[in-house]
């Protein structure tokens, strides 16, 4: 199982200033945190709660109709493209870094074993659209399209312009070169693909976007290019059972979620730095960044009260940013708590040689690159604590299905957690609404005349 620390931040490491008695409050908050698993299990069933994403892990029918179908098309196409924006993309970008071989798209197919390479089409910039879809052979290429409410106006725009070439390249056929994954009745993006006759996976009711990883959205594109998905899905499982332990010394996810409450509420840290030290797991802070930004970022309470609360989300990547971020860390407002993932074991090794022993860089040779990123986090957790800045270590065995899969559920429970001790509605996003309604004034859309006028008059204005 992945572990986690949180040593770092007690105040006999760094200080009562900026530290807390960790033991002290486990102790004081053990009957609320109890109360706040019992409940987020006991609602998880409940439709409107937006918890469903919590069953995913048992959901063994998407799984099964994932890899038929991924069977079904093995050989057919060398190019996956996902269209997605935000939840959309951003879980699946993190798991084909994570999971797939380094450089994936560059590599062989026979290095790939035959599975086609995949994109993610994740924005709208008109430069890098046409420069991919210039590049890549549309008659061999299967589109994924993902948005559950089939109206998000990024991803359908380039589900239209793509359509509209597939069509003209290939005739009728063009529909075998897309699947839609979006809400199971309603929606443009269903209704569309009725009447085209894609085939389709479905979005469970009750899964935020930034909640969906684990459905149909992450898993089928994983599953196209090879990746083991049951391994992922035995991963979530083992965790999901771990974390419905109501005692908070035994749960990670618990522990993470109370320590980061408290640095911000109580000693002001209200930035929260997701730092892995491996570029397999650089996706997983971007993911990361949205799923704690647009779950906690919330103006009122759930008593109605205006509280603007949230801390704000950074991300980083080990040992890059040590050069970039860690003297602002180190030196600059102590307002963060960094949050480490370091990986026990790489997939491979690579050894330093042996050479200009004679100069102020032969102590690197015999060594490994292994161990000096390994030291890189190492080092760079101890001189944090020597600044008196509070860190916390995820550590990952190994960056396999398993392993990510646990990683990335624990991260999910901690949000739902902390959303609780916040006392705010973790699953909306009403910040998000207001621009999307603005873009649909600006581009015409109907029934948004009125906000397209007064839009305007601010647009002067501002």
């Amino acid at each position: 199982m992945i572990r986690l620390s949180c040593r770092n931040t007690d105040a006999m490491i760094i200080g009562e200033s900026d530290g807390l008695n960790l033991q002290e409050e486990f102790d004081n908050y053990k009957d609320r945190i109890a109360n706040i698993i019992v409940e987020l299990n006991q609602r998880k069933d409940k439709p409107g709660q937006w918890l469903q994403w919590m069953n995913l892990g048992y959901n063994e029918e998407t799984v099964w109709y994932v890899k038929e179908f991924a069977s079904m098309v093995e050989g057919r196409f060398d190019n996956v493209l996902v269209l997605g924006i935000g939840g959309s993309a951003l879980g699946g970008l993190a798991l084909s870094q994570a999971l797939l071989k380094p450089y994936w798209n560059i590599l062989t197919p026979e290095q790939r074993n035959n599975f086609p390479r995949i994109f993610f089409m994740d924005n709208i910039d008109p430069d890098y659209m046409n420069g991919l879809l210039d590049s890549l052979d549309l008659k061999k290429t299967l589109v994924n399209v993902i948005t559950k409410s089939g109206s998000t106006a990024e991803t359908m725009s380039q589900y239209m312009i793509i359509k509209d070439r597939l069509e003209r390249e290939l005739g009728d056929d063009y529909r075998k070169n897309i699947v839609a994954t979006t809400d199971k009745k309603i929606g443009v993006l269903r209704q569309l693909a009725d009447q085209e006759g894609y085939k389709t996976f479905v979005i469970p009711d009750d899964v935020g976007g930034r909640f969906s990883v684990f459905s149909a959205v992450g898993l089928l594109p994983l599953a196209l290019v090879g990746v083991d998905i049951e391994e992922i899905v035995n991963g979530i499982k083992d965790m999901d059972l771990a974390l419905k332990n109501t005692d908070i010394h035994q749960n990670i996810a618990a522990q993470a979620a109370l320590v980061q409450y408290l640095l911000d509420t109580k000693k002001g840290k209200n930035i929260s730095v997701m730092m892995p030290y491996s570029s397999k797991l650089k996706y997983i802070s971007d993911w990361y960044v949205q799923l704690w930004a647009e779950s906690l970022g919330k103006e009122v309470n759930n008593n109605n009260e205006v509280v603007h609360v949230g801390p704000t989300p950074v991300k980083a990547l080990g040992a890059t940013d040590q050069h970039s971020q860690i003297q602002l860390y180190n030196e600059g407002p102590n307002n963060k708590v960094i949050t480490f993932i370091r990986v026990d074991n790489f997939d491979t090794e690579l050894e330093i040689p042996k050479i200009f022993e004679y100069t102020g860089i032969g102590y690197l040779g015999g060594k490994t690159i292994n161990n000096l990123l390994n030291a890189e986090a190492d080092s760079t957790r101890v001189a944090l604590a020597d600044y008196k800045r509070p860190t916390m270590t995820i550590s990952l065995p190994e960056v396999n299905g398993y392993h990510v899969g646990q990683l990335m559920y624990m991260l999910e429970v901690q949000t739902a957690i902390s959303g609780e001790l916040y006392n705010i509605n973790a699953f909306n996003q009403p910040g998000v609404e207001q621009a999307k309604n603005y873009t649909y004034a600006l581009m015409g859309r109907s029934g948004f005349e009125e906000s397209a006028q007064t839009l305007n008059e601010k647009l002067v204005r501002v």
